[in-house]
């Protein structure tokens, strides 16, 4: 049924606007949401009238949320005017949805990160998670259903909602819903590794959208062929592609702050200077710690590099800053560490009293960043798969020398970027 004081548009996804913690007098402090799907969803500003449901992610976050329990929202001084509805889910139901299902199988799936020798496993324990999934996905469908006026516009984020669509139709089949995805699609050969049960549940969840959004022509093609193999055919689901592009005008004005020029500073007295006096090329690569990132893939070509062209020994630098990501997933833990352990063998290997060839660093830092976007000669973006990868268009509006962009293929910005980059085969 319908809100008497329902919103006309919603937002749904994972992570919301805002989140909390716990200061020492045991009061809750809020702060903005991270990652990039917030950022692009915060266009959607207070005097739109959304409102943004969204899942408590921590404790502080899951207290917040029982303290405005039974369908009230956060109070907007907290929320930057935002109207969030934030979902207490049963921490181990979330933890099951979360990362039992959508980072260890949904997003394995579309990355095609599996090594299909030993995994994936369709257990017992993989049920256990899956129910988890579903249950996780109907609190969304629920309270979207609850918040939405007649006729409203749902907007679903991503591969941790896929089910959502289907469920908040059969609440509530006044409304328009969209759900878009910021991944890429699986190719059906690959998608087909799911459970037969599962695949065709994950479709029919997509699939009951009016329209559904695609990072690229490639990914829209996939989900299409999916469906065509596995449900005959996309029904009356539209699907439209819409590709994401770096806030061009933001990025020049947030790089020219005082803080960017000091961490340039620093980043350039760890650079320091070649043999000749001369300034060191720099090839940059900002990312988490993510497996489809292929940061190991990218040291080791540097490291090939310094190997066959020693010419450029001392004569450049590595800035890789890989910042660690999924760290309570074993994997990733793995993942980070050997990023580390590779970086260190090249700088003992052929590193020098005054040349460090590979400058990692490991803490989030967004001052940083630019500051190496901006003195970057080459960008360096090798993903396995990526959705997009905004990176590959935000460094070389930043950069001041204006930079060599190398870019994998299988990144969804290869569409718009390919004939521009130097292309390269990411393994």
């Amino acid at each position: 049924m319908a809100s008497t004081h329902g919103a006309e548009v919603l937002v749904a996804s994972n992570r919301g606007p805002v989140s909390y913690e716990v200061c020492e007098d045991g009061s809750l402090n809020a702060r903005r949401g991270g990652g990039g799907l917030v950022s692009g969803l915060s266009a959607i500003g207070p005097e739109a009238g959304a409102v943004w449901v969204c899942a408590a992610l921590s404790d502080a976050d899951r207290e917040a949320a029982r303290r405005f329990e039974g369908g009230r929202r956060l109070p907007s001084e907290a929320t930057g005017g935002q109207q969030v509805r934030m979902l207490d889910i049963d921490a181990d139901v979330f933890s099951d949805a979360y990362n039992g299902i959508a980072n260890s199988v949904l997003w394995f799936v579309h990355h095609m990160l599996y090594q299909t020798p030993l995994e994936p496993v369709f257990d017992a324990e993989f049920r256990r998670q899956w129910a988890s999934y579903e249950a996780y996905n109907r609190a969304f469908a629920q309270a979207l259903a609850e918040e939405a006026a007649e006729g409203a516009a749902v907007l679903v984020q991503d591969y941790h909602l896929t089910l959502v669509p289907g469920m908040l139709r059969d609440f509530r089949p006044d409304v328009r819903i969209g759900h878009f995805s910021h991944t890429p699609w699986a190719p059906v050969d690959y998608f087909r590794m799911l459970p037969d049960d599962i695949a065709e549940q994950v479709l029919r969840g997509m699939l009951g959208a009016d329209r559904l959004g695609f990072l690229t022509r490639r990914w829209a093609d996939a989900f299409a062929g999916c469906c065509d193999a596995l449900v005959g055919g996309l029904g009356g689901t539209r699907i439209g592609v819409h590709g994401l592009g770096a806030d061009a005008e933001f990025l020049r004005e947030r790089s020219h702050r005082a803080d960017v020029f000091e961490r340039m500073a620093a980043l350039r007295e760890e650079i320091g200077a070649a043999p000749d006096g001369g300034a060191r090329k720099t090839i940059v690569r900002v990312d988490r710690t993510e497996l489809s990132k292929n940061i190991v893939r990218g040291l080791l070509a540097y490291r090939q590099l310094l190997e066959e062209r020693p010419q450029w020994r001392e004569r450049v630098v590595h800035l890789a800053f890989a910042y660690p990501s999924r760290q309570d997933l074993a994997v990733y833990r793995e993942y980070t560490a050997e990023v580390r352990r590779v970086a260190e063998e090249i700088n003992k290997r052929y590193g020098t009293a005054g040349w460090r060839p590979v400058v990692l660093h490991v803490k989030d830092d967004f001052a940083r960043s630019l500051a190496a976007y901006r003195i970057a000669d080459v960008a360096l973006v090798n993903p396995i798969r990526d959705g997009m990868n905004l990176v590959a268009k935000e460094v070389p509006v930043v950069s001041d020398s204006g930079c060599a962009l190398v870019l994998s293929r299988e990144a969804g910005a290869y569409a718009e970027l390919g004939d521009d980059a130097v292309v390269v085969n990411p393994y």
